[in-house]
This record gives C-alpha cells, sequence and structure tokens, in this order.
C-alpha cells in the first residue's frame, strides 16, 4: 500500500522563494531580468502548468525583474489558468498571430531596460533552447537597442539542480509509484509475450498505482542481453533466455521518477548475471560517493571503477546518471568531466551502463536524494542478483 499522496501543487510562498533567490542571484550578476520562454522555467517560477505546451503554435513568455512578481506575456487562451497562479501581471494577446506573436506586448515590457543598457538573462546553454521563431528573436532584439542579452543557464539551472522539501516529496511519491509498478512485473510479464504487451501493461500498472502519466517507457528484450535501449517495443515474443529491461519516467504532479529495472526470462545465462552483479556494485559504490562536497565526477569515477571490471570503455555512454526533477533529465551530468558539487537536496539519478558478450549492454538505474548524511534511495533498491522470471 503506497503512503497517501502529497498535496498537489504549491504554496505561494514556494514560488516567492524561488523568486527571491533567483532575484538575489540576478544582482550578484548583473542582470536586471530574466526572460524565460520553456515550460520547465514558466512553471518553476509560476506553477503553470498544462498539457498544451505540446502545441508548437503559440510560444509562452515569462519575465522575472530584478524586484517584485514575475509578468507572464502569455496567449489569451492560457489566461484563465495563469490566474490561478500567484502572479497579478499577465498580458496576453489573441494568438496565433505571426505578424506579431507576443513581440509587441514584449518589446514594451523590455523597453525601460533597453533605455537603460541594462542586461537581460536568457538560456543560451546546454539542454536550452529558444522556443519562438527565430525571426521574431531577431526582430525582438533589433527594436530594443542597448538592451544587452547574457546567458542566465547557470543561474537558473543552478537553483533548479537543489530542491525544496515540497519538491522532494513529490519526487519520493513518483518513485514510490515507479517502484510499486515495478514490483507487479512478475504478475503480468510471462515468456512468449510480445514486448509490445509487455509495454502496454506495464503503462496500465503504473496508471492504476496512482502515475498521472508514463510520458516515458523504452526497454529491450533479447537472448542474453540487449544490443540497444531506446527503440519502439515490437511483436517479438520474450523467449527462454530473454534479458529484459524496462525504464520508466511516470510522472505525478509535474515530477518524474525515471529507473530501470532488468530481468531474465526462464533463465539467467552466466554474462548476464555478470554484467548485473558488477552494475549493482557500481551502483553500490555510487551510493557511498554520493555525499555534500564530493562532485558529479567524484561519482561517474567510482561507478567507472567497478565496471572497469569487465567493461574498459571508459564511458561511451557519456555519463552515468543525471538530475532529476520537473523533467526527466536535468543538470548536472555525473561524467568524467563534471565539476559540480553536489549539495544537500540535489535529486539524481545513478545509472551505470557497460558492455559484455558480442556486442549487448546493460544498464542499471536507481533515483536518490543528497542529504547531510550522504545519498536517499527514492526507488525501492533492485535485487542484488538478476531476477527470473519463469
Amino acid at each position: 500500500m503506497l503512503p497517501d499522496a502529497p498535496r498537489r501543487g504549491f504554496p505561494n510562498a514556494e514560488f516567492e522563494s524561488r523568486t527571491a533567490r533567483a532575484q538575489a542571484l540576478m544582482a550578484e550578476q548583473n542582470f536586471a531580468g530574466l526572460l524565460l520562454m520553456n515550460e520547465p522555467e514558466v512553471r518553476y517560477f509560476t506553477g503553470f502548468q498544462t498539457p498544451f505546451w505540446q502545441s508548437p503554435t503559440r510560444p509562452w513568455f515569462l519575465f522575472v525583474p530584478a524586484e517584485g512578481k514575475p509578468v507572464a506575456v502569455i496567449p489569451e487562451i492560457g489566461a484563465a489558468l495563469m490566474r490561478r497562479s500567484w502572479l497579478d501581471d499577465i498580458r496576453c494577446w489573441s494568438a496565433p498571430r505571426p505578424e506579431d506573436d507576443g513581440i509587441g506586448l514584449l518589446t514594451e515590457l523590455l523597453s525601460p531596460l533597453a533605455t537603460q543598457g541594462a542586461r537581460l538573462g536568457v538560456l543560451k546553454g546546454h539542454e536550452t533552447s529558444l522556443r519562438m521563431p527565430l525571426g521574431d528573436w531577431e526582430r525582438l532584439v533589433a527594436a530594443l537597442p542597448g538592451l544587452q542579452i547574457g546567458d542566465a543557464t547557470g543561474l537558473v539551472q543552478g537553483l533548479r539542480m537543489v530542491k525544496s522539501a515540497a519538491e522532494i516529496e513529490k519526487l519520493v511519491h513518483i518513485c514510490a509509484i515507479g517502484s510499486a509498478s515495478f514490483a507487479r512485473v512478475p504478475e503480468f510479464v510471462v515468456e512468449g509475450q510480445p514486448l509490445e504487451d509487455v509495454f502496454r501493461a506495464f503503462r496500465r500498472e503504473a496508471l492504476a498505482q496512482g502515475a498521472d502519466d508514463v510520458p516515458y517507457l523504452v526497454g529491450a528484450a533479447d537472448r542474453g542481453g540487449y544490443a540497444d535501449c531506446i527503440s519502439p517495443p515490437d511483436r517479438r515474443p520474450l523467449s527462454r533466455r530473454d534479458v529484459l529491461m524496462l525504464d520508466t519516467g511516470c510522472v505525478w504532479d509535474g515530477y518524474y521518477c525515471d529507473f530501470d529495472r532488468n530481468w531474465a526470462i526462464g533463465k539467467a545465462g552466466d554474462a548476464a548475471r555478470r554484467a548485473y552483479d558488477v552494475l549493482w556494485r557500481a551502483t553500490e559504490a555510487g551510493l557511498a560517493a554520493a555525499r555534500p562536497g564530493n562532485t558529479c565526477r567524484d561519482l561517474f569515477r567510482a561507478m567507472s571503477q567497478v565496471i572497469a571490471e569487465i567493461d574498459t570503455s571508459g564511458g561511451d555512454v557519456g555519463r552515468l546518471g543525471h538530475g532529476l526533477g520537473m523533467q526527466l533529465t536535468e543538470q548536472p551530468s555525473l561524467m568524467a568531466g563534471e565539476a559540480t558539487v553536489l549539495r544537500e537536496g540535489m535529486v539524481l539519478t545513478l545509472e551505470p551502463s557497460l558492455s559484455y558478450g558480442d556486442g549487448l549492454m546493460m544498464v542499471h538505474e536507481e533515483n536518490i536524494v543528497i542529504t547531510a548524511d550522504g545519498a536517499r534511495l527514492l526507488t525501492r533498491r533492485a535485487a542484488p542478483e538478476l531476477p527470473v522470471l519463469s
């Protein structure tokens, strides 16, 4: 039985705190404002949550000033929902209107900054995008001579890396839902079942356990192991000595879990059992190293040293874990060159992977939160030996 779900949404104090911390950093970095236009950042400062972002037709903008509440510049279709947020200043236009999709309103809002020659922060770095037509961006900049554009990627991503207690509560809940769903796999997965049907059954189970959605589910199954883990499932039936892997990103109230599990069908081969054992111990090494003051590089090295028992490729996948929260993958990355220091409140995935046999691979993943005393598992720890489904 899962514990009661936390309260949906956040009190206004959560958004006030986020905005105040952003404004303190803006003052240090000489930003007169931030212009945000992607769903996670807009939601982070407002609580504005809707699947309507899946449509690319309309742009959405949020301005965070140096002082005071953020200002929303959004299509009229989102006005009613945004008015339920803590914001007071919501400026709208009838969209789509390609000749002026909010650019006039943005120009009016930002003109005082341009007149002062002030610095506006936008996200320019890794894992960011310009969610508006490039032509509109060029028109906006041309209409604001004197405005300086700076990169606020580090500022915003740095804020989002450290979760509040209320955010962690939601992540605990969705990880419990994911764990409970994986625990039921032996009840509905059998030899001879097409992989497509396994995926459908898992989605149904996760929804039954309380997930709002299962937008991410990948995996694989093949004899002795799998060669990739991101292809769509097919009708191939599960066969004896197959290794099955499912990797899920379930969502509850806008927050993700992201972890996987591996099973053998009927009987586990020696190579698969060995790979699983190495990955399980690599995860243990990552758990031990996941302490405040250590770096992402330290976690990568701790896991890599164990993986090297059978795979010396040095991390061909690029990283062995990442941040987790409102997105399936967030900053930071657990990789060889990442010097980000771990801080209490960071939520991460530990995701060691390795190659073995003739072109096979295996991935193992758990979700953790960094506490003052080290890592705390949010997921129910995988079995220490490769489970077999009969």
